[in-house]
């Protein structure tokens, strides 16, 4: 058999990002199931248990009212996704989420402050538009002050920056659960249903301010994908390339910043979900390039969703709290994927 000539090219390969034509097809393959998915899940909540008939007047006033909760999800699905997977991108880390910067744990402290302070009532005085942007504004400022801090002078770098942000959480997370022991149950009990996240916590009079924040860092994020290909490889080989390193790491947690203070204020903590959705974006996408790992994240956090509130509201009628579902079937199927490659 003679050996093939020089340059000839296989067909099976290629030098892309998705590196032949097996993973190619996979990947479409797995990206239209989630678009049917995504689909499908989104018809349900609109339409499933919907009392009235079909394509009357009354059934569209019912759907209109459920579409609420479903561009709820698509919020909070695009800013967990992008933000979670950029954020690892720039610290190198695929177990760590923009959730150990004390996003959540500032947000807990809120709302338990208002609480220990007005009682019952203060759980109102953050209920707003002003107030969701006030919430959103302190969490920015205080992120971007603690990323120009610790990512400026010599000494500067990511890793002391995660530490910081993990024990000012960690202090953050003490606080509230002090004062939480000091009130009294009826209070305690009002408290405890916006610690968990929930669609319910959302506004639909957030949203126009909501959506143009998420769309602008959304939208930088995905079309720096091919510098978060040169960030994704360090600082020194990103130097090398011609990208001034330290600057496009804080343009890029400016964004994840303002993408996390969002949806915290928007919903409440997701801890698991941003971890969850990008880990099997990384499993499912099999890349290393953010233009298409962006949508998968994307694709996988709406389903997980909207899959996880269908099921809620009618398997278990506690649609208010996504969170739990989340937590169960995703850590297992995060389970079931590492035990199967060995690998993050």
């Amino acid at each position: 058999m003679t050996a093939p000539a020089l340059g000839t090219h296989h067909p099976s390969r290629c030098s892309g990002p998705l590196s032949s034509a097996k993973v190619r097809k996979r990947y479409w393959i797995t990206l239209s199931v989630l678009i049917a998915l995504a689909v499908l899940f989104a018809a349900g909540l609109l339409a499933w248990d919907n009392p009235m008939p079909v394509g009357s007047t009354g059934f569209w006033v019912i759907a209109k009212l459920r579409a609420s909760n479903v561009l709820t999800m698509v919020v909070v699905a695009l800013c967990q996704s992008i933000a979670t997977v950029a954020f690892q991108t720039v610290t190198n880390n695929r177990i760590i989420t923009p959730s150990i910067m004390g996003f959540e744990a500032l947000y807990r402290v809120v709302q338990t402050g208002a609480v220990f302070v007005l009682g019952a009532a203060g759980i109102t005085f953050f209920t707003g538009l002003s107030q969701f942007i006030l919430q959103v504004a302190i969490m920015v400022g205080l992120s971007v002050a603690l990323y120009g801090w610790l990512l400026s002078g010599k000494l500067g770098n990511i890793q002391i920056m995660l530490l910081v942000g993990i024990i000012i959480g960690t202090g953050l997370g003490s606080i509230s659960t002090f004062m939480q022991r000091l009130l009294t149950p009826s209070e305690f009990d009002v408290l405890t249903a916006r610690l968990f996240g929930s669609m319910a916590n959302a506004d639909m009079g957030y949203m126009p301010v909501a959506i143009p924040l998420v769309v602008i860092a959304g939208d930088y994020l995905v079309l720096a994908s091919k510098k978060m290909n040169v960030l994704a490889l360090g600082k020194e080989t990103t130097i090398n390339l011609g990208l001034n390193h330290r600057r496009e790491v804080m343009k890029v947690l400016f964004f994840v910043s303002v993408l996390m203070a969002v949806t915290t204020a928007l919903v409440g903590p997701l801890t698991f979900l941003g971890f969850l959705v990008a880990t099997l974006a990384y499993q499912l996408a099999d890349t290393y390039d953010h233009r298409y790992i962006y949508p998968m994240s994307f694709l996988i956090g709406f389903v997980v969703l909207a899959g996880a509130y269908f099921i809620m509201k009618n398997l278990f009628y506690a649609q208010g709290v996504v969170g739990i579902i989340i937590e169960a079937v995703g850590g297992i199927t995060f389970l079931i994927f590492i035990l199967r490659k060995g690998r993050l």
